[in-house]
């Protein structure tokens, strides 16, 4: 029997990310283009006897408890009766509370791995279930899917081709950002307000960077960017550097920007430097 599965955990982007009224149910409605990229953590888990332990290198997060991935193992654990308990080890290279969606891609990790532990007993439509309940992107970073279209609360999805393989840089303000706390904004920004209108996505233009490009935004962008000055001026130094494409990533606080090359990147990332924040070079998956 597996006793220890070691799995890379990737972080994502929003290419496109609208916000949608409030529900009855507290949350918001979303419609959402997920890419994944090749920066990941890397997570281990091991069998143990009973109970679950939490060691985290490279971020502070807080109580084990109100961890996603600790509650991932709570919940694949319940399903097997606590036959076993594990031990989970995160390596952080995912920025924290910036929008990449590190928190859910180690618990959709620890879904699989603990799963793995158990001899794959829990079928993989309800590991979407668990992780659905653990937040909105959860779904598809256990997906495995390159690009995605996302809608209700990012639990539906409907898997795309991967776009052409493209640079990316990423810039991580010295500052996080709460999701609660975007969301709040931006409800307050969108009293009053019209209802969103509709949007019709070409699947064949999701085929395109520069198709891509053009239909690229994010609704939390100017709220954040109103409340967050240091989020907004990183948005703007990184826009500068002639990218294909600058968004900010889900509700902040890194941005983004994919490029034509990697040469391209790798300028931006010399003439960047450290004043704006972290810079972290990568590619899509």
């Amino acid at each position: 029997m597996t006793e220890v599965v070691t799995m890379a955990a990737a972080a994502k982007v929003n290419l496109l990310l609208r916000v949608l009224a409030l529900e009855s149910d507290g949350f918001h409605g979303i419609e959402t283009v997920f890419c994944r990229l090749d920066l990941a953590d890397t997570v281990t888990v091991e069998r143990t006897a009973s109970g679950i332990a939490l060691e985290v290198e490279g971020a502070d997060l807080g109580p084990p408890e109100e961890n996603l991935a600790y509650r991932a193992a709570q919940a694949v654990l319940r399903a097997v009766r606590g036959e076993f308990g594990v031990r989970i080890k995160l390596m952080k290279k995912i920025p924290v509370q910036g929008g990449l969606g590190g928190g859910s891609s180690d618990a959709a990790a620890v879904l699989e791995g603990v799963n793995q532990l158990a001899g794959n007993v829990v079928p993989r439509h309800e590991l979407f279930h668990y992780g659905a309940r653990l937040g909105s992107d959860v779904p598809f970073l256990l997906s495995g899917a390159p690009l995605a279209l996302g809608w209700g609360h990012g639990e539906r999805l409907l898997r795309l081709p991967a776009l052409p393989a493209a640079a990316v840089l990423l810039l991580t303000p010295p500052v996080g950002i709460s999701t609660l706390d975007a969301y709040r904004w931006l409800d307050q920004g969108r009293v009053g307000a019209a209802p969103r209108g509709a949007l019709a996505l070409d699947l064949d233009a999701l085929s395109r960077w520069s198709d891509v490009a053009r239909m690229a935004g994010n609704d939390f962008e100017s709220h954040v960017f109103g409340k967050v000055p240091a989020v907004r001026a990183a948005f703007e130094a990184l826009a500068n550097t002639s990218p294909m494409l600058c968004r900010m990533s889900g509700s902040g606080s890194t941005v983004f920007a994919v490029y034509r090359d990697e040469r391209g990147r790798d300028d931006a990332k010399m003439m960047l430097g450290k004043k704006h924040g972290s810079v972290i070079a990568t590619r899509t998956a």
